[in-house]
């Protein structure tokens, strides 16, 4: 009987041992690649899909379907944008002050507001969609209709009513430092996504012979869908895990904190989040109700032309930006919490050393990928969506946004993380100014010096990001003496070997052409060097002992992780 009992005993502790291998706390730069993995991942899969969904609805579909999505995210940053991000900050203070009961409250309260939001949001988005479609196109006509415009924004309405709830269960494990059960949520969610748009839109179109708009609205409607089952499998995993969440960090004795000082910081905290969000949105606003009156009106494009360039910012060159920016969403998913905590234990010299880190990180992933993708872009076009008169041509300029807007995002965030919510209000506002003054000025302008006039809203896309992050770099200097020497110095290494990068990949191109016409031939080349990039850029990157300078010893704890 004794045995017996032992028995059972070690097989629980098997278990508890194996359920905790998914629950376990990550380090900065060992969450910051955990969620920069899964986040890629997503990306990934969300470009991939591109492919079979542009074939199945072309281009005139894909303006349509960003439409709804420039829309849905404006109204997607109303409804959650900073709430998650606040629990995530919440829930890490008070786990580390050790407030139980607080960070319990404090979770459900997020719960409440998140389903609120989403629900007044939804109700809007159902309510206005006539207005905004209306917006959108004016009185220009041949190409998607108000009525089309109308019914995509509704369906994706549904999706509000569900990704709030879904952020707030992810800032709750991202809070405790846990990353692994948010990062395969993200994965989950957008395997559901992809598998309803390509399903749905092939079924609708191609074997139920409906209309372009219906197949549009099913695909849009995948939102929804990929929300909901990764809400459940969070849901699940929390429950399963109740226990080892609920373990106190310290023995301290519990202040009485009230839900309305709860409330207060939470809003406290989630307002400039959201306003990030809802600026960064705007941009994508500015862009649907200004770029193709502007090419039409200013520039002698066609509305059939403009549409193309509009579905190319919008939704198929959008793509690829969410690969580079993925990386900075990784980051800033770690950063937080770890940040929360150096600034909750006044580690001035820690708080410094995070910001150096994220900067050097950021940069050694996303500029030579973005360095890549450009020189890449006519092979990438084509393996994707095929031959194309302006594609090519955007996404050699346009990838550069990913890049800027990462870094800017991350950088604001540290920025809102050390309270300044006043640079942060000003350098957002500055942004938005900026993106609203000069889009249609670059587009004539570019149109007159003989550029390719889109180029205009590229550039002022790039300087409204640019500006706003100057400001909030000088801030963080001259207000809390955050010393850039070891970002400065990982920066100029970086760029240097990207540079000798990018020399090696042009003396190959001489003798390896790197865009062909046949689909399968591209896919090789843009194997081949991307292996011949990776391995050239790592390899000076470890000769010159940036990779040493930039992650330390992490990525040995990363490797043992993953053993």
């Amino acid at each position: 009987m004794a045995d017996s009992r032992v028995k059972r005993a070690k097989k629980r502790e098997k278990q508890d041992k194996k359920k905790d291998k998914t629950m376990k706390k990550n380090t900065f730069v060992t969450g910051a690649f955990i969620a920069t993995l899964s986040i890629v991942v997503s990306k990934i899969l969300g470009i991939v899909y591109v492919i079979p969904f542009h074939a199945v609805i072309g281009e005139k579909g894909g303006a349509l379907y960003g439409y709804a999505y420039s829309i849905y995210l404006v109204f997607i940053s109303l409804s959650s944008a900073g709430i998650p991000l606040a629990i995530s900050r919440i829930i890490s203070e008070y786990q580390t002050l050790g407030y139980m009961d607080a960070k319990r409250r404090a979770f459900a309260m997020g719960k409440r507001i998140a389903w609120l939001l989403g629900f007044v949001c939804f109700i809007i988005l159902m309510l206005c969609a006539p207005f905004l479609a209306k917006w959108i196109l004016g009185d220009i006509t041949g190409g998607n209709t108000i009525e089309d415009v109308t019914f995509v924004i509704r369906v994706i309405a549904s999706a509000i009513l569900v990704v709030p709830i879904l952020s707030i269960y992810r800032g709750y494990f991202e809070g405790h430092r846990i990353m692994s059960p948010p990062s395969i949520s993200q994965v989950i969610e957008q395997i559901v996504r992809v598998l309803v748009i390509v399903l749905g839109s092939f079924l609708t179109l191609k074997v139920f012979k409906l209309s372009l708009t219906t197949a549009v609205g099913v695909a849009v409607f995948g939102a929804t869908v990929g929300a909901f089952v990764s809400y459940v499998y969070l849901v699940d995993k929390k429950s399963k895990n109740k226990d080892k969440l609920e373990i106190d960090a310290r023995d301290v004795k519990e202040p009485i904190i009230t839900d309305k000082e709860i409330l207060k910081k939470l809003l406290f905290y989630a307002v400039p989040f959201i306003l990030i969000d809802i600026f960064k949105s705007l941009y994508g606003y500015v862009d649907v109700v200004t770029v193709i009156k502007g090419l039409v009106n200013l520039a002698n494009f066609t509305i059939g032309d403009a549409e193309i360039i509009m579905s190319i910012i919008s939704t198929w060159g959008n793509k690829f930006n969410m690969i580079i920016l993925a990386v900075s969403t990784g980051i800033i998913v770690s950063l937080i919490p770890n940040l929360t905590k150096s600034v909750v234990e006044e580690k001035k010299y820690e708080i410094n050393a995070r910001v150096n880190q994220a900067l050097s990180i950021l940069l050694f992933l996303m500029f030579p990928m973005t360095v890549g993708i450009s020189f890449l872009a006519k092979a990438i076009w084509v393996v994707f969506y095929g031959t194309s008169k302006y594609g090519a041509n955007v996404l050699t300029y346009y990838i550069f946004i990913g890049l800027i807007s990462g870094i800017f995002t991350a950088v604001i965030t540290m920025v809102q993380t050390l309270k300044d919510y006043k640079t942060v209000f000003i350098s957002l506002l500055v942004g938005i100014i900026i993106k609203i003054i000069l889009n249609n000025k670059l587009i004539f302008v570019f149109y007159k010096m003989g550029f390719p006039a889109y180029y205009g809203v590229i550039t002022a896309s790039v300087l409204a990001y640019l500006v706003p992050l100057i400001i909030c770099l000088i801030v963080l200097n001259l207000k809390y003496k955050i010393k850039y020497e070891k970002a400065a110095k990982n920066t100029v290494d970086i760029i240097f070997t990207t540079v000798l990068m990018l020399i090696v990949l042009f003396v190959f191109k001489i003798f390896v052409p790197v865009v062909v016409e046949n689909r399968l031939l591209n896919i090789l080349v843009i194997c081949f060097y991307t292996l011949v990039g990776s391995v050239v850029y790592f390899s000076f990157a470890k000769k010159m002992g940036i990779i040493k300078n930039v992650f330390g010893d992490s990525l040995d704890k990363i490797f043992k992780l993953k053993r």
